[in-house]
């Protein structure tokens, strides 16, 4: 039987080829997900493994925010550095820079970190020193050394003169010359590194009362985990210290830096294979139907086979070994071609700024590819196995190649009934509510719908398909009247292939639905909120300096000016952000509706939107202890309750209270600074202005209400686009499948479409009935997915309003393009099988038939 098996598969090479390259594609993508996050994960480790090299001990802040550790702590440890076993002891001062390129532009960083730090001489750090290339260390406050792979990228060398502007405080661009390059083991990609010296470092990243971080090493004869122990107990009471700061051993803090990269990389790969599924379960279905339709053709063969001796299992064994080849090869093969994909996302990641030293194929990725193929494929063919097994001796002496199991639709389509009423009954519940909670019945809702579309599908193709068939009778005759009847021929057939179909579109439909409702409500908030002639926002990633601000506030005809800071402090252990408005009154630029009290906070004060209020049991009048990332406590009194606002967050504080929750080298300005004009003022000039009084600031970027708001929808376009690309995958696969299956169906029909040609059928009217059949087929997919689509992404994006989603907008012209797109993907994938059923020679098809 492993003979027969083997031999079949090499004397039908083009069904072996359409049915390996079915398994491919799906198994392509996991190999893919797998090498390109274990390369990146592998890069990112080598360069976390230079991190802290020679530390034996870190100590700093417990929150990235906090300003660090306080400079009576640091020389307490000083002073006891004999006792607790310390032989250096390192101060470092950096903290977040923009620095401008050869032309005046801030340097792309492609979000890697641009940092500075002070420049540590040879033998007063720890660790390896930091080599220069060229040049010599920075002397004065005007002086700097940079990376060389940042220098290059932005047409700097020793002595150029350049503006750097620190992330924090209010402190101008400063105007510098570079003295040196380095060569850091952590510069990677879009990786900007600057050194001051360093007095002038302590001066710009400090307020003389905290440090950033400090290291230290440890005496002969007492080890890392002993001196950290030793530092811990000396900094304080245990629960104080594990709140305040973190004290790590180097190992600790390389494997933490690791970690943080390890999460996001895992979320990354899980993405990833989330889409390598959506092509698997599509590839699922035409490796289902491929078998199916191989069984159908091999009927009198296997039927013979019964004939003259072979058991049940032997017949279901020689489908599986055909089935177990093709994995094994599809496997193999997709294993390459997702190497490739891997080494394409590396390449266009690393301009990105992410690090990659070549790409790596494990031994998870091998497994993982061929593993995958196999089970997928042989749990596809598991049926078509199980009913050619039953094919009786009998079958042998008929002429047809019905395909088994091709009867009554009666108990298939009353299950998928049940299932429909069931989901339409958990969409409608779930949509009705509002969470986390509705959102999964929704979810189980969605999947009820899915399973209740596979069982249902084939009798609701019948008559779908005849409607529309029944609409191109007319122009095209007999033509059109017969690919009807093909096409609902065999209604489990054209459903399976249809359903990979829609799939792919009932997710482009989702996701369409919930960018474009997300567009919506941040079109509506912009609309209805935002005051403000012009918004300024930062091209750092989000933070700016309190210095831009009060550049800003310099322009002649800015009337209000309002930035955001942020404050981080903790509530009961917990975390807590909140927005201070400063410069002016945040209703002169946006609006934010009171419930009760104020919404332009006093100093002192704090007001919270609805859903705060109610979660903590706040009122006004109510004082709040807060505790800033420093240990200090904060009281503060509820001044006021809003309604839920964009713009305003959940929490607003006063300009009092976030100086007392933040320390100087910790204040920054979360984007956007909104900007209102004198009345009568012309917005060209005040654009102008802003212009004018940002510039030295590098990232500052001036946009007008619809600027804003075309900024915020490009971006959610971005990401929009990026899914899409990646459903094309299943895309990609549902076309496979329509050509799949017509390209068998044609060898399957050979002897029916030489009659046909005998009787005086051209070979135009052939292709155009093959056409027809695929367009009736993608169309029946297509719609299917759509309404599919509908019917899940409108109730879920009404659970989505209780996180500020306003409401659905139906994303129509999508729908409509995908229906369109439909019908000229069904020509398309017809197109080699229509030639080839074209090309079938009359007396030839009736002899083999």
């Amino acid at each position: 039987m492993r003979k027969v098996s083997t031999r079949s598969l090499a004397s039908h090479k083009l069904r072996l080829v359409l049915t390996v390259f079915s398994v491919v594609l799906g198994t392509s993508f996991v190999a893919a997900a797998v090498i390109f996050t274990s390369t990146v994960s592998n890069a990112f480790n080598a360069i976390f493994d230079n991190v802290a090299q020679g530390v034996s001990v870190e100590v700093t802040a417990a929150e990235s925010d906090a300003p660090g550790v306080p400079v009576e702590l640091v020389e307490k440890l000083r002073d006891s550095k004999n006792e607790l076993g310390i032989d250096r002891l390192v101060e470092n001062f950096g903290g977040p820079v923009t620095v401008a390129d050869s032309s005046g532009k801030a340097i792309q960083t492609g979000g890697a970190p641009s940092v500075a730090s002070a420049f540590i001489p040879e033998g007063e750090g720890i660790g390896d020193p930091m080599t220069l290339v060229d040049g010599r260390a920075p002397a004065s406050e005007n002086e700097i050394t940079i990376n060389r792979d940042a220098a290059d990228k932005a047409g700097l060398h020793v002595g150029s003169t350049t503006k750097v502007v620190l992330g924090t405080g209010v402190s101008d661009p400063i105007d510098v010359t570079i003295v040196g390059l380095t060569d850091l083991p952590t510069s990677t990609g879009g990786y900007v590194g600057i050194q001051f010296d360093q007095q002038t470092a302590e001066d710009y990243f400090s307020d003389g009362d905290y440090i950033g971080v400090v290291d230290m090493t440890a005496v002969p004869g007492v080890s890392d985990s002993e001196l950290r122990d030793r530092v811990h107990t000396a900094l304080g009471d245990a629960k104080t210290v594990d709140e305040l700061y973190k004290v790590r051993t180097g190992d600790q803090v390389r494997a933490d830096q690791k970690a943080e990269i390890s999460e996001f990389l895992t979320i990354f790969r899980y993405i990833l294979l989330a889409f390598a599924g959506i092509g698997l379960l599509v590839g699922t279905f035409i490796i289902y139907n491929t078998f199916s339709m191989i069984v159908a053709q091999r009927n009198r063969e296997l039927a013979l086979l019964r004939a003259i001796g072979a058991s049940r299992k032997d017949v279901s064994r020689s489908v599986l070994t055909e089935a177990l080849l093709v994995g094994v090869l599809g496997g193999a093969i997709g294993l390459g071609l997702g190497a490739a994909i891997a080494a394409g996302m590396l390449a266009f990641t690393k301009s990105q700024g992410l690090p990659s030293n070549g790409i790596e194929v494990g031994l998870s990725a091998i497994a993982s590819a061929v593993f995958v193929g196999i089970i997928v494929t042989m749990l596809s063919a598991w049926i078509p196995a199980r009913r050619a097994s039953r094919i009786p001796p009998v079958e042998a002496m008929r002429e047809s190649t019905v395909e088994p199991g091709a009867g009554s639709l009666r108990k298939r389509t009353l299950i998928g009934a049940v299932l429909g009423v069931l989901a339409v009954a958990a969409l409608v519940v779930g949509g009705l509510g509002e969470g986390s909670g509705p959102a999964l019945i929704v979810a189980v809702g969605a999947v009820l719908a899915i399973v209740a579309v596979v069982l249902a599908a084939p009798a609701l193709s019948q008559p779908f398909v005849g409607a529309l068939g029944g609409v191109f009778q007319k122009p095209f005759g007999t033509v059109g009247r017969l690919a009807r009847t093909n096409a609902v021929r065999n209604p489990r057939r054209s459903a399976a292939t249809a359903f990979a179909l829609t799939l792919g579109l009932m997710l482009v439909v989702v996701i369409g639905t919930l960018g474009s409702s997300f567009k919506g409500t941040i079109n509506s908030a912009v609309d209805k909120g935002v005051k403000a002639d012009f918004i300024i926002t930062g091209t750092n990633g989000g933070q700016m300096p309190l210095g831009l601000a009060d550049a800003v506030r310099k322009a002649p005809d800015a009337q209000t000016v309002v930035s955001q800071a942020i404050a981080i402090a903790k509530l009961d252990g917990k975390n807590l952000w909140m927005t201070a408005p400063l410069g002016g009154k945040l209703s002169d630029v946006a609006v934010v509706t009171p419930v009760e009290g104020v919404v332009d906070v006093p100093a002192d004060g704090m007001a919270v939107d609805q859903p705060t209020a109610s979660e903590q049991g706040w009122k006004i009048g109510d004082d709040v202890k807060l505790t800033s990332l420093t240990g200090t406590d904060v009281t503060v009194p509820i001044v006021g309750i809003y309604e839920p606002s964009e713009i305003a967050g959940p929490r607003l504080i006063g300009q009092n209270v976030y100086d007392k929750l933040v320390p100087s080298e910790a204040m920054r300005v979360v984007q956007p600074i909104w900007v209102k004009g004198k009345p009568g003022v012309d917005a060209d000039t005040l654009r102008s202005q802003l212009e004018d009084v940002t510039a030295p600031y590098l990232i500052a970027q001036i946009q007008d209400r619809e600027q804003f708001k075309n900024a915020i929808s490009s971006q959610i376009d971005q990401m929009m686009i990026t899914l899409y690309a990646l459903l094309g995958l299943s895309l990609v696969i549902a076309v496979l499948g329509i050509i799949n299956t017509l390209a068998l169906s044609v060898v399957e029909r050979k002897r029916e479409i030489g009659m046909l040609r005998a009787v005086g059928m051209a070979r135009a009217q052939v292709r155009r009935s093959i056409y027809l059949e695929s367009t009736y087929i993608a169309v029946f997919g297509a719609l299917l997915g759509a309404v599919l689509g509908l019917a899940i992404g409108v109730p879920l994006v009404r659970t989505l309003a209780y996180w500020g989603l306003e409401g659905v907008v139906i994303p129509w012209s999508l729908i409509g393009g995908t229906l369109v797109g439909a019908a000229v993907v069904g020509v398309v994938a017809a197109l080699w099988p229509a030639v080839t059923a074209a090309r079938t020679r009359p007396l030839e098809a009736i002899v083999e038939g």
